[in-house]
């Protein structure tokens, strides 16, 4: 096993007072035990970038089950890949074991695995039931130094020793993270071919840091981009959502078109690239831009907004006759094979429906308030300021928002007088339960 390159204190700007406070405790308690563990990957990455971090991930030695018998506040999650969470309250401290590289299967394994695949759907056919997903094991545990290599980037390779307070580098990481360098950790054409989404990730961490590509990647990425259509629809929209939160959305985009890797898993926004994609991109960055971290108000509707409103014609929930007088539903949007959420579609249709009616400056009094309380008026404010051109409208809104919220507080709630039963009529008083006194 080589040994890795130990960087001390005296050759870095990495220091044990930007880290999370609970996230050393982790660190500490599990050294404590002869666990080895440290702070890994975007943590690291960032903090020598001299950003902030996002989160705090920890690598370990110590296996799922050990950490959980450490920590009252721990749970294991995942399925393919078991993960350890310590939870602080609202933050989550994630603790990954150290994983070696799982080669890549012979054609005779995956003969074998889809025979198995084929043999278990016709037994649950058989017995009437749904048949249950096989997923290929990836627990295998390693050292630190597989761990390393396992990893995409060699900037996302470097692991930071709190006790002693020396970067561990496997990968040559720091010479990259000193000339601003995006490499692939071995070959990017096995890569990328191993894990397409890669070659999104490529694209997206350099736009966003500010890293050159090394020339081998952009090589890999133009001669593999077609195999981005076998990424998972659900993992690729959750990337574009993270790419829509970053701040640096209109630059990514633009790389991704330039690549050719846009066209190839959302055709539609390849071919909008225009001037109002990149004015709609831009000024939702400028507004995320705003905040330390993503802000709770942009929704996922908002971003698919942003993102196809320059193209698309969002039109309001409310279904329209044909010309055979027949119900019809708006048409839906679509990018490429993504699996856009139908809530997120009827959310947005129903903020941009919204936008109208809040300009409308000769509403009445109780119409004011009937808009304030539906359920899209927060997110048609947040879309307001990012796409409007109307920040006195927006604040008086918000003005009239929370003085109605301070009155519904502040009104006592009065008291609904029940009301009496009517009696028939010709009925008498009616006699006690135990009936009247005797003469």
């Amino acid at each position: 096993m080589a040994a890795p390159t130990s960087i001390p204190r005296s050759e870095h700007i990495l220091s044990r007072r930007q880290i999370d406070d609970d996230a050393l405790k982790v660190i500490s308690r599990l050294q404590q035990h002869d666990h080895e563990t440290y702070l890994v990957g975007g943590g690291v990455r960032d903090l020598l970038l001299e950003r902030r971090p996002k989160d705090f991930d920890l690598g370990t030695s110590a296996h799922p089950q050990q950490i959980k018998a450490l920590f009252r506040n721990c749970w294991i999650i995942g399925r393919r890949f078991r993960l350890a969470h310590v939870r602080f309250g609202d933050k989550t401290i994630e603790v990954a074991t150290f994983r070696k590289q799982v080669p890549p299967e012979t054609d005779t394994e995956r003969k074998a695995r889809e025979e198995a695949r084929e043999r278990a759907r016709r037994e649950a056919e058989a017995r009437g039931v749904r048949p249950r997903r096989l997923i290929r094991g990836d627990n295998t545990f390693g050292t630190a130094e597989e761990d390393a290599f396992r990893r995409d980037f060699t900037v996302n390779g470097l692991f930071y020793d709190a006790a002693s307070r020396t970067i561990l580098d496997y990968v040559d990481g720091m010479r990259d993270i000193r000339s601003r360098t995006l490499r692939s950790i071995g070959d990017p054409n096995e890569r990328f071919v191993e894990d397409p989404v890669r070659m999104l990730r490529a694209v997206v961490l350099a736009a966003r840091l500010d890293l050159s590509i090394d020339p081998a990647v952009t090589a890999a990425i133009r001669r593999h981009r077609g195999e981005i259509v076998h990424a998972s629809p659900a993992r690729l929209l959750e990337e574009l959502y993270k790419i829509a939160r970053s701040g640096a959305c209109e630059r990514i985009v633009r790389d991704l078109g330039s690549t050719g890797l846009l066209k190839h898993f959302a055709p539609e926004l390849d071919k909008a690239r225009s001037d109002a994609l990149w004015r709609s991109l831009g000024a939702l960055d400028r507004y995320r831009c705003g905040f330390d971290d993503a802000p709770p108000t942009l929704r996922n509707a908002l971003l698919l907004g942003s993102l196809v409103s320059p193209f698309a014609a969002v039109e309001p929930p409310r279904r329209r006759r044909g010309p055979d007088g027949r119900s019809q539903r708006p048409p839906e949007v679509t990018l490429g094979a993504l699996p856009i959420a139908r809530r997120d579609l009827e959310q947005l249709r129903q903020v941009l429906d919204l936008q109208r009616r809040l300009a409308d400056e000769r509403l009445s009094p109780r119409a004011r308030r009937g808009l304030m309380h539906r359920a899209a008026f927060e997110s048609a404010l947040t879309w307001m300021t990012i796409h409007g051109r109307t920040p006195e409208l927006v604040e008086r809104w918000r003005a009239d928002a929370e003085g109605a919220s301070s009155d519904d507080t502040e009104r006592p709630r009065r008291r609904r007088r029940r009301r009496r039963r009517r009696r028939r009529p010709g009925s008498g008083p009616r006699e006690p339960e135990g009936g009247g006194p005797e003469a």
